[in-house]
């Protein structure tokens, strides 16, 4: 009798601890909740592959457009005549400008012949007014035009981003800039409006302005405009971030202006204080100082101090100069 209880027990308890080991043990040895976790990567894994396909394709569409603006700027890196003249903001032909270099070349040519002096000084003086003046002119022009088209870019970026996030469209927000910014903006972005009415895509057109106005600002716009014309996204908060680049590197060159105006101030006592002297000198004994262009060599003399002139004041200009 004993022995059958005690038999009975055991299979109980033995059937009892089947039952839990099959119930209880998953739960307590984390095989569920693993399992429950194997499911819910199997149904997000989808979604996930989508995220990331999605990812990798808005980053190839950048990649391509980044490619793409690359590549036309190395194609338009060598400027032409009329594209200099055109950043110049002149509204010359290049016949006109080639005809008034020539005519200035004339004058400056015939004027030191009439009062005597020699044809080599003469060509040398035609040569530089009718070759590099008006070179020197259009570069001067055309700094002065992207300072001022820098100093209005941020402002016209801001009201970009506020007609975009009052509901406008980035044509409307730019004809508003049109309407409201100084020159030089005004007429670049007038430009761009003309170009995207005849048929060309905005985001082509906004590139395009990299080459009438060629500054890295107008690059960082172009191909902002650019890449979310082709692969969408948040544009207010693209030009957000632009606006803000836009006005730290502002500040930057201000504070780098700020920093050579010293060594600015040098470079220009040093440089001119030998013509000063020189002209001090012919006021007081000409006599004493025309022998440098009336005894050959005086000329060579004075040629070689030019030389050497020139030499340092374009290594100074090379030293007091900051790019970023």
């Amino acid at each position: 009798m004993n022995l059958q209880t005690l038999a009975l027990g055991f299979m109980a308890a033995t059937a009892v601890g089947g039952v839990a080991w099959v119930f209880l043990y998953p739960a307590l040895s984390g095989e569920m909740k693993a399992e429950k976790r194997r499911a819910a990567f199997a149904r997000t894994t989808p979604a996930i592959r989508q995220v990331d396909r999605a990812q990798r394709s808005r980053r190839e569409q950048i990649e391509g457009s980044l490619r793409e603006i690359e590549q036309r700027q190395k194609r338009d890196r060598k400027l032409t005549l009329n594209h200099r003249i055109a950043q110049a903001g002149l509204s010359w032909s290049k016949e006109k400008f080639l005809i008034v270099s020539g005519v200035l070349a004339m004058i400056c040519f015939s004027v030191p012949m009439i009062l005597g002096a020699g044809p080599l000084a003469a060509a040398g003086l035609a040569f530089a007014a009718g070759f590099g003046v008006p070179r020197w002119l259009l570069g001067f022009l055309k700094q002065r035009r992207e300072t001022a088209f820098l100093r209005a870019l941020p402002d016209a970026v801001d009201v970009i981003v506020r007609g975009i996030k009052a509901g406008l469209p980035l044509f409307e927000s730019l004809k508003v800039v049109v309407a409201d910014s100084p020159e030089p903006l005004k007429s670049e972005f007038a430009a761009i409006i003309e170009t995207q009415a005849v048929g060309m895509p905005l985001g082509e057109a906004c590139s395009r302005l990299y080459e009438r106005m060629p500054v890295p600002e107008a690059n960082f716009f172009g191909i902002v405009i650019a890449i979310q014309q082709k692969s969408g996204g948040n544009l207010s908060e693209a030009l957000g971030n632009l606006s803000k680049v836009l006005r730290d590197r502002k500040k930057m060159a201000e504070k780098i202006k700020a920093v050579s105006t010293e060594a600015k101030a040098s470079a220009a006592i040093i440089g001119s204080l030998p013509p000063i002297v020189m002209l001090l000198v012919y006021l007081s004994t000409p006599d004493y100082i025309a022998l440098l262009w009336t005894h050959p060599t005086g000329r060579l003399m004075l040629a070689g101090s030019a030389l050497w002139m020139s030499a340092g004041i374009l290594v100074m200009r090379k030293m007091i100069n900051f790019d970023f």
